[in-house]
């Protein structure tokens, strides 16, 4: 079946979308939660650093440090492997960026007046209107400005999404009956060779988050793409000694996939 992603800004109904949509179709919810849940299995620190990270606009030296550069492969990996299990709702961390080039992911962004959102805050967290509004703000601008570090993309930018809907204008039952409706009909585009594509971003993530979450490496540039049937790893290295480690990583973590790796030593 078709993916679902949801951007939201809080309080727009994003939220009670998505688990309305996952409750008709019989789909997985794939949340906050459950994404630490995996992390967690990744041992070390990084549930621990990931409550930290998660949602929080970086500053320009957490941004390039290893801590969060893992964090975020890690979070891009495990998204990816939930959208290749099909039949599940992805909400927020950038899912509609990784899966933009997939034909049967329907990417869609809720939106809402700020009023509207202060009055469902209020609601929704017991606090006030001053305190509900304050945590409306906050909350946007370390979501975009979350999104922006991890995948250098505007989260407000209609753009990137496949549908944008206002609450506001439209009741979230009617948004809900109308996302179920366009997810039927995008599950025709889930061909062998879209199935394939999301394959191979998913074995980079993998080989990405297997390496910039190693502690006994420093590859301070890293990128893994998929180029036809293989992966490509390009990244800069300070140690010369580590590049026949960091290949021999990749190609363990890349399994019967096809990896060539372009590493430079900078000194």
């Amino acid at each position: 079946m078709a993916i679902l992603t949801i951007s939201r800004e809080i309080g727009s109904g994003g939220r009670e979308i998505g688990y309305a949509v996952a409750e008709l179709l019989k789909y997985e919810l794939i949340t906050k939660e459950k994404i630490f849940s995996d992390i967690r299995e990744s041992g070390g620190k990084w549930e621990e650093w990931g409550k930290v990270l998660d949602e929080h606009r970086p500053t320009i030296w957490e941004k390039y440090d290893w801590s969060f550069m893992g964090f975020g492969a890690l979070i891009q990996s495990h998204i990816l492997n939930y959208a290749l299990q099909d039949k599940v709702v992805i909400m927020g961390r950038g899912g509609n960026f990784l899966l933009k080039d997939i034909p049967y992911a329907l990417r869609i962004r809720v939106v809402a007046p700020i009023d509207k959102r202060v009055e469902r805050i209020m609601r929704r967290e017991s606090v006030d209107n001053e305190t509900a509004r304050w945590l409306a703000e906050k909350t946007d601008k370390e979501r975009a400005g979350f999104i922006s570090a991890l995948y250098g993309k505007d989260w407000n930018d209609p753009v990137e999404y496949d549908m944008v809907f206002d609450a506001g204008k439209s009741p979230v039952e009617e948004i809900t009956n109308t996302v179920k409706n366009v997810i039927q009909e995008r599950d025709k585009l889930k061909t062998d060779a879209a199935k394939k594509i999301l394959e191979m971003k998913a074995a980079a993530a993998k080989v990405k988050a297997g390496i910039l979450t190693d502690p006994s490496f420093f590859v301070p540039t890293l990128d893994v793409y998929y180029e036809g049937q293989s992966l490509i790893l390009r990244g800069v290295i300070h140690k010369p000694g580590e590049h026949k480690r960091i290949e021999d990583r990749a190609r363990h973590l890349a399994g019967d996939v096809p990896i060539k790796c372009e590493l430079h030593y900078r000194m």
